[in-house]
């Protein structure tokens, strides 16, 4: 069991519009200080859904606007900048596989197809090869995202056609509770983490809604890590509404500093997942 935590946010995603939800961080400007606030809170971590303001602040995949961003956050903070490979379920495959152009530190990427509520995440084994052979010459750290039991297997099956990421680790996030995937509970959570192969490092879990706190409180004990945001979850308490994603970050600060697992410094973070060093100042 890890010593301390790495705590992920995610402060925007792709699903929740901003017309609904104003308060969901959506310009280059709001998510470098939701960066910063959160970072200060205790997190190490940033995964990052880009959108346009210009275009109702929708999702995009635009090259220029993901350069920016990467370089807006890596100016304003030290945080390990993950960017979507995911997109929006409605993004085709070959836009998806330019998101490492713009040189994150780490991308996420998907180990299967599935139901995503009413729509289809669709991830077919070639693409996931082509991304993860990607990854590897680009040098940026895929974080295995395992939506279901089924991804454990598809995952292994890439580490033996490819061999291991870039820098050697090899982390994986659990995302539970997505209609359509492993349910948000704590035995569907040990039984992912049981069959996990001997070459993963490290792993978190998300707990998308109401699932959030029992997931989280499930991977702390069971040694994991933590992915918290406006991306899994929009209700701080029932009926009560985020304002900010630190308020996510700072809960399981407390939570995981209760039960002796503080947050790690985005130093720890760096070396946990062996991301390559592109900070300039």
């Amino acid at each position: 069991m890890s010593a301390s935590t790495l705590i992920t946010v995610a402060p925007s995603g792709a699903e929740t519009a901003k017309a609904d939800f104003p308060q969901l961080p959506t310009t280059t400007e709001e998510l470098v200080e939701t960066a910063q606030r959160c970072e200060a809170a205790g997190a190490g971590l940033i995964h990052v859904h880009v959108r346009d303001p210009e275009n109702d602040h929708a999702p995009t995949l635009d090259p220029v606007r993901l350069r920016d961003t990467v370089q807006a956050l890596r100016e304003a903070t030290d945080l390990v900048i993950q960017l979507s490979t995911g997109g929006s379920v409605h993004d085709p495959l070959e836009s998806r596989l330019t998101v490492l152009e713009a040189e994150p530190d780490s991308c996420s990427l998907t180990c299967g197809t599935l139901n995503f509520g009413d729509n289809i995440f669709l991830n077919p084994f070639p693409f996931m090869s082509q991304l993860y052979v990607q990854a590897q010459e680009r040098e940026v750290v895929p974080e295995f995202e395992l939506f279901d039991l089924g991804h454990v297997a598809a995952m292994r099956r890439l580490i033996d056609a490819h061999g291991l990421p870039f820098g050697g680790k090899v982390h994986v996030d659990f995302v539970t509770n997505v209609p359509g995937g492993m349910p948000g509970t704590v035995e569907a959570l040990v039984a992912g983490v049981s069959m996990l192969p001997e070459e993963v490092t490290s792993w978190s879990a998300t707990g998308i809604g109401r699932a959030h706190l029992p997931i989280a409180a499930a991977a702390l004990a069971a040694g994991g890590h933590l992915r918290v945001g406006m991306e899994d979850n929009l209700l701080y308490a029932r009926g009560q509404q985020v304002q900010h994603n630190v308020e996510f970050v700072e809960r399981v600060v407390d939570i995981a500093t209760a039960m002796q697992r503080p947050p790690m410094s985005t130093t720890e973070a760096r070396e946990l997942l062996g991301v390559k060093e592109r900070r300039t100042r």
